[in-house]
C-alpha cells in the first residue's frame, strides 16, 4: 500500500509545483492594434507579482501602467506540496523498517500506536491541504481568466480596449487534486481500528492465549462463562491497534 501512496504524492506534488501558465490579452491603443501582452505565472502562485508585459515601448502613449494580476495563492499550493513531499518520505522510510527491521516493529507494542498517530494526523492534514488547494485552484482559474478585464484600469482609458485572448490549461492542476484524494484514500486505507481482526488473531497479536477467550472446564452455565471472558478481555490492554502497509 505505501508503494502506491508513495507513487501517488510524488505525482501530486509534481503536476503542482512543476506548473507554468500565462494569461494572454490583445490590447488597442494609440499606436497599437490587436498587440498581445502577457503575464506568466507559476508555483507557488503569488499572482499578485506578476505583471502584464507593456503593449509597446511608448506604452499606448503613455496611458498603459503596469498590471498586476491578483491574488496570492502561495500559502495554500506550499501547504500542499509540502505535505506531499512529507507523506512520500514517510513512506520510503516506513517501507524501509517494514522491509529491514520488521521484527523490532512486530515485538514493540509502541511502534504500531505510533504509526497510527502518525498516520490519523496525516490523513486529517492532507484531507484539509487538498480542500485548500482545490478552493485556491479555483481563485486561481478565476485571477486568471475573462473576469480580470473589467478590473484593468488602463483597459479603461480613452482609445483603448482589451480583449481576452486565451490562458494555458489547468488540466495538472485539476490531477493534481484528484491525486491528493486519491492519496487520502490510500492513507485511510492502511488504518485498521482497534479489534477490527477477529478475535483469535488479535489475541495471536497481543501475544496472549487464545485460552483467554474461552471458558475454563470448571464453569458451566452460559452467564458465568460470559462473565469469565468479559473479565479476560478486560485485563488486556485496551488500545493495540494494527497498523497495515499492505
Amino acid at each position: 500500500m505505501n508503494y502506491f501512496l508513495s507513487i501517488f504524492s510524488i505525482f501530486a506534488f509534481a503536476t503542482c509545483g512543476g506548473f507554468q501558465g500565462e494569461t494572454t490579452l490583445l490590447v488597442s491603443c494609440k499606436g497599437v492594434v490587436n498587440k498581445t501582452v502577457t503575464a506568466v505565472f507559476a508555483y507557488p502562485f503569488r499572482l499578485n507579482t506578476v505583471v502584464f508585459s507593456a503593449p509597446d515601448p511608448k506604452r499606448c502613449g503613455g496611458t498603459w501602467t503596469d498590471v498586476y494580476l491578483v491574488g496570492n495563492f502561495s500559502s495554500s499550493a506550499q501547504f500542499f506540496v509540502t505535505l506531499a513531499v512529507l507523506v512520500f518520505l514517510y513512506c520510503i522510510a516506513a517501507l524501509v523498517v517494514y522491509v529491514g527491521y520488521k521484527h523490532v516493529y512486530q515485538q514493540n507494542s509502541k511502534f504500531p500506536l505510533t504509526d497510527l498517530a502518525i498516520t490519523v494526523i496525516t490523513a486529517f492534514l492532507w484531507l484539509v491541504s487538498t480542500f485548500v488547494w482545490a478552493k485556491a485552484l479555483a481563485d486561481i482559474k478565476m485571477s486568471t481568466g475573462a473576469s480580470i478585464i473589467p478590473g484593468i484600469e488602463s483597459c479603461k482609458a480613452p482609445g483603448t480596449t482589451c480583449r481576452f485572448a486565451s490562458v494555458t490549461s489547468m488540466g495538472t492542476l485539476n490531477v493534481s487534486v484528484v491525486l491528493g484524494l486519491r492519496c487520502w484514500i490510500f492513507i485511510c486505507r492502511t488504518v485498521k481500528l482497534p479489534f477490527s481482526t477477529p478475535l483469535p488473531r488479535k489475541v495471536q497479536t497481543l501475544g496472549l492465549s487464545p485460552r483467554a477467550t474461552h471458558c475454563s472446564g470448571s464453569t458451566k452455565h452460559p452467564e458465568d462463562c460470559s462473565k469469565q471472558v468479559a473479565g479476560n478481555l478486560l485485563a488486556w490492554p485496551r488500545c493495540y491497534t494494527v497498523f497495515s502497509f499492505g
